[in-house]
Protein backbone atom coordinates (compact mmCIF):
# COMPACT_ATOMS: atom_id res chain seq x y z
CA UNK A 1 0.00 0.00 0.00
CA UNK A 2 1.25 3.47 -1.17
CA UNK A 3 2.25 5.64 1.61
CA UNK A 4 -0.16 9.55 1.82
CA UNK A 5 2.34 12.13 0.03
CA UNK A 6 2.41 15.09 2.09
CA UNK A 7 3.40 18.50 1.66
CA UNK A 8 4.30 21.06 4.65
CA UNK A 9 3.84 24.78 4.31
CA UNK A 10 6.23 26.69 6.79
CA UNK A 11 7.43 30.21 6.83
CA UNK A 12 9.66 30.09 10.07
CA UNK A 13 12.03 27.93 12.34
CA UNK A 14 10.30 24.86 10.99
CA UNK A 15 9.78 23.01 14.42
CA UNK A 16 6.98 21.41 13.52
CA UNK A 17 8.39 20.01 10.22
CA UNK A 18 11.06 18.73 11.84
CA UNK A 19 8.63 16.50 14.12
CA UNK A 20 6.79 15.45 11.29
CA UNK A 21 10.49 14.49 9.58
CA UNK A 22 11.44 13.07 12.75
CA UNK A 23 8.64 10.88 12.96
CA UNK A 24 8.77 9.54 9.32
CA UNK A 25 12.45 8.92 9.84
CA UNK A 26 12.00 6.97 13.21
CA UNK A 27 8.50 4.81 11.10
CA UNK A 28 6.52 6.46 13.84
CA UNK A 29 4.29 8.04 10.42
CA UNK A 30 3.62 6.10 7.84
CA UNK A 31 3.70 9.44 5.08
CA UNK A 32 6.18 10.37 2.89
CA UNK A 33 6.90 14.40 2.92
CA UNK A 34 7.24 15.15 -0.79
CA UNK A 35 7.64 19.01 -0.70
CA UNK A 36 8.16 21.95 1.97
CA UNK A 37 7.04 25.03 0.47
CA UNK A 38 8.10 28.45 1.98
CA UNK A 39 7.69 31.98 1.24
CA UNK A 40 10.83 33.14 3.10
CA UNK A 41 14.16 31.60 1.37
CA UNK A 42 16.21 32.71 4.76
CA UNK A 43 13.44 30.53 7.02
CA UNK A 44 15.30 28.00 9.16
CA UNK A 45 12.53 25.59 7.99
CA UNK A 46 14.52 25.41 4.10
CA UNK A 47 17.94 24.16 5.93
CA UNK A 48 15.94 21.47 7.72
CA UNK A 49 14.32 20.39 4.86
CA UNK A 50 17.32 20.50 2.95
CA UNK A 51 18.94 17.85 6.05
CA UNK A 52 16.25 15.65 5.36
CA UNK A 53 15.91 15.35 1.96
CA UNK A 54 12.93 17.00 1.37
CA UNK A 55 12.67 18.90 -1.69
CA UNK A 56 11.42 23.19 -1.23
CA UNK A 57 9.60 25.35 -3.44
CA UNK A 58 10.80 27.89 -2.36
CA UNK A 59 9.29 31.62 -3.13
CA UNK A 60 9.38 35.60 -2.22
CA UNK A 61 5.22 36.61 -2.73
CA UNK A 62 6.79 40.19 -4.24
CA UNK A 63 7.91 38.81 -6.99
CA UNK A 64 4.87 37.58 -8.12
CA UNK A 65 1.41 40.07 -9.43
CA UNK A 66 -0.92 38.57 -6.33
CA UNK A 67 -1.77 35.53 -4.08
CA UNK A 68 -3.35 33.96 -6.72
CA UNK A 69 -0.16 33.81 -9.29
CA UNK A 70 1.44 32.12 -6.85
CA UNK A 71 -0.59 29.62 -5.27
CA UNK A 72 -1.50 28.87 -9.03
CA UNK A 73 2.09 27.67 -9.35
CA UNK A 74 2.43 26.14 -6.19
CA UNK A 75 -0.94 24.45 -6.82
CA UNK A 76 0.69 23.26 -10.52
CA UNK A 77 3.86 21.64 -8.02
CA UNK A 78 1.55 19.76 -5.80
CA UNK A 79 -0.67 18.34 -8.71
CA UNK A 80 2.81 17.21 -10.32
CA UNK A 81 3.68 15.69 -6.94
CA UNK A 82 0.68 13.72 -6.61
CA UNK A 83 -0.08 15.35 -3.21
CA UNK A 84 -2.57 14.09 -1.25
CA UNK A 85 -2.55 16.39 2.19
CA UNK A 86 -1.26 19.61 2.95
CA UNK A 87 -0.19 20.35 6.42
CA UNK A 88 0.03 23.86 6.88
CA UNK A 89 3.34 24.02 9.98
CA UNK A 90 3.71 27.86 10.60
CA UNK A 91 2.78 29.18 7.14
CA UNK A 92 2.33 32.80 7.59
CA UNK A 93 0.58 33.47 4.49
CA UNK A 94 -3.56 33.52 3.96
CA UNK A 95 -4.21 31.13 1.61
CA UNK A 96 -6.96 32.05 -1.72
CA UNK A 97 -9.65 29.35 -2.75
CA UNK A 98 -6.68 28.58 -5.37
CA UNK A 99 -5.78 26.53 -2.94
CA UNK A 100 -8.35 26.28 -0.41
CA UNK A 101 -11.00 25.13 -2.60
CA UNK A 102 -8.61 22.52 -4.85
CA UNK A 103 -7.38 21.00 -1.04
CA UNK A 104 -10.58 21.16 1.04
CA UNK A 105 -10.65 18.38 3.31
CA UNK A 106 -7.13 17.43 2.64
CA UNK A 107 -5.50 20.41 4.49
CA UNK A 108 -4.66 21.39 7.39
CA UNK A 109 -3.58 23.62 10.09
CA UNK A 110 -1.74 23.92 13.94
CA UNK A 111 -2.56 26.96 15.38
CA UNK A 112 -1.22 27.70 19.33
CA UNK A 113 -4.49 27.91 20.98
CA UNK A 114 -8.21 26.36 21.77
CA UNK A 115 -9.91 27.52 18.92
CA UNK A 116 -11.98 29.28 18.25
CA UNK A 117 -10.75 31.20 21.06
CA UNK A 118 -7.41 33.53 20.02
CA UNK A 119 -7.43 32.63 16.38
CA UNK A 120 -4.99 34.79 14.21
CA UNK A 121 -1.56 35.80 14.89
CA UNK A 122 0.17 35.84 18.36
CA UNK A 123 -2.59 32.72 20.31
CA UNK A 124 -0.16 32.21 22.68
CA UNK A 125 0.13 36.25 23.71
CA UNK A 126 -3.61 36.29 23.42
CA UNK A 127 -4.38 33.56 26.10
CA UNK A 128 -1.51 34.85 28.49
CA UNK A 129 -3.78 38.49 27.70
CA UNK A 130 -7.02 37.68 28.60
CA UNK A 131 -6.17 35.30 31.67
CA UNK A 132 -7.30 32.33 30.87
CA UNK A 133 -6.40 29.20 32.90
CA UNK A 134 -5.96 26.56 29.97
CA UNK A 135 -5.00 26.91 26.30
CA UNK A 136 -3.87 24.69 24.02
CA UNK A 137 -3.16 23.72 20.43
CA UNK A 138 -5.91 22.81 17.97
CA UNK A 139 -5.36 21.23 14.79
CA UNK A 140 -8.52 21.94 12.05
CA UNK A 141 -9.16 21.63 8.63
CA UNK A 142 -8.82 24.87 6.48
CA UNK A 143 -11.16 26.56 4.82
CA UNK A 144 -11.82 30.03 3.50
CA UNK A 145 -11.92 31.81 7.07
CA UNK A 146 -9.49 32.78 9.89
CA UNK A 147 -8.53 29.50 11.69
CA UNK A 148 -11.87 29.07 11.25
CA UNK A 149 -12.21 25.47 9.80
CA UNK A 150 -13.64 22.44 10.94
CA UNK A 151 -11.59 21.19 14.51
CA UNK A 152 -9.94 17.47 14.01
CA UNK A 153 -7.68 17.63 17.60
CA UNK A 154 -7.02 19.95 20.76
CA UNK A 155 -5.00 19.29 23.33
CA UNK A 156 -4.84 21.49 26.80
CA UNK A 157 -1.82 23.23 28.19
CA UNK A 158 -2.48 24.73 31.46
CA UNK A 159 -1.45 28.58 32.11
CA UNK A 160 0.27 28.75 35.35
CA UNK A 161 0.15 32.18 37.56
CA UNK A 162 3.92 32.93 36.86
CA UNK A 163 3.82 32.00 33.01
CA UNK A 164 5.49 34.54 30.47
CA UNK A 165 4.55 34.05 26.89
CA UNK A 166 7.22 32.88 26.30
CA UNK A 167 7.47 29.91 28.86
CA UNK A 168 3.95 29.14 27.61
CA UNK A 169 5.03 29.19 24.38
CA UNK A 170 7.66 26.55 25.48
CA UNK A 171 4.82 24.43 26.50
CA UNK A 172 2.51 25.01 23.85
CA UNK A 173 5.19 24.03 21.12
CA UNK A 174 5.93 20.51 22.61
CA UNK A 175 2.27 20.41 22.42
CA UNK A 176 2.09 20.79 18.79
CA UNK A 177 4.87 18.49 18.21
CA UNK A 178 3.27 15.48 19.78
CA UNK A 179 -0.24 16.48 18.38
CA UNK A 180 0.70 17.41 14.55
CA UNK A 181 2.44 14.16 13.25
CA UNK A 182 -0.64 11.82 15.50
CA UNK A 183 -3.13 13.78 13.70
CA UNK A 184 -1.40 13.10 9.91
CA UNK A 185 -0.91 9.20 11.14
CA UNK A 186 -4.76 9.56 11.89
CA UNK A 187 -5.60 11.00 8.31
CA UNK A 188 -2.65 8.77 6.90
CA UNK A 189 -4.69 5.62 8.02
CA UNK A 190 -8.10 6.85 7.02
CA UNK A 191 -9.64 7.20 10.46
CA UNK A 192 -10.11 11.12 9.80
CA UNK A 193 -13.82 11.19 8.82
CA UNK A 194 -15.23 15.06 7.92
CA UNK A 195 -19.09 15.58 8.11
CA UNK A 196 -20.04 19.11 7.57
CA UNK A 197 -18.13 20.92 10.79
CA UNK A 198 -18.16 17.48 12.65
CA UNK A 199 -14.49 15.49 12.38
CA UNK A 200 -14.68 12.04 14.20
CA UNK A 201 -11.36 9.88 14.75
CA UNK A 202 -11.40 5.98 14.28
Amino acid sequence: MSKLRVAVFASGQGTNFQALADAVRDQKLDVTIELLVCDRPSAPVVERAKLAGVDAFVFKPKDYPSREAYETEIAAELERRGIELIVLAGYMRILTPVLVDAYYGRMINIHPSLLPAFPGVNGIGQALEYGVKVTGVTVHFVDGGLDSGPIIAQRVVEVGPDDTESSLAERIHAAEQALLPWVVQQIAHGLVQLDGRRVTIG
